[in-house]
């Protein structure tokens, strides 16, 4: 072999090995970008399923009202909401429990003074849905659960100077206002009693 097919021989050898090395580097680079883009997407992903799931059990939504008077009276009072968070009220509160017929808002309301949770649901709740809700109040002291006929809502939960408004039982943020509001320190009264009032709860 000669000298100059030696020569040309090296010649195309040294240019396939470079040609090789910048499409290992090539591959690197390639290799990098994609992982960096993964991790960024897994990385988002995770922000946005851990502030969807937050959104869902978070209390933010609940609305806060200032609530000055409480004075008892036997007289219909007039709630500037509805269900009310609050207010004047008559002297005896219900007892606290389930309902399946509508309450006197103001006995109601004297409860919510002593630190009850009002949930209230549609009249033509489905039969599955309050099922549910009646199952997540079962046992539990300082709720009231009734039906509220021309609420805004399936299901809103009231206490002293709160409410939240819900689409159904489902919303994990009902059982989350009880644990917060259920004879909560917010209420003017709290510990006072939620039995020995007037009412009859079926359970």
């Amino acid at each position: 072999m000669s000298g100059t097919e030696q020569g040309t021989r090296k010649e195309r050898l040294s240019h396939l090995q470079a040609r090789q090395r910048r499409a290992e580097r090539w591959r690197k680079v390639t290799l990098a970008g994609v992982s960096t883009v993964l991790a960024g997407g897994v990385a988002v992903t995770g922000v946005v399923l851990f502030l969807n799931e937050r959104k869902k059990t978070s209390l933010d939504a609940v609305a806060t009202y200032s609530v000055k008077q409480r004075n008892h009276t036997t007289a219909p009072v007039r709630y500037p909401q509805s269900p009310p968070v609050g207010g004047d009220h008559d002297p005896t509160w219900i007892n606290c429990g389930v309902y399946d017929q509508p309450l006197r808002s103001e006995n109601v309301v004297h409860a919510q003074e002593h630190g009850a949770v009002w949930i209230t649901y549609a009249p033509d709740l489905p039969q599955s849905d309050l099922e549910r809700v009646r199952a997540l109040v079962a046992g539990r002291d300082y709720v009231v659960l009734s039906p509220f006929p021309g609420q805004p809502a399936a299901v809103i939960a009231s206490a002293w100077g709160r409410q939240l408004i819900l689409d159904g039982p489902d919303d994990p943020r009902l059982a989350r206002f009880v644990r917060a509001h259920a004879n909560s320190p917010l209420a003017p009264e709290p510990g006072a009693p939620c039995s020995g009032g007037t009412g009859e709860p079926v359970a």
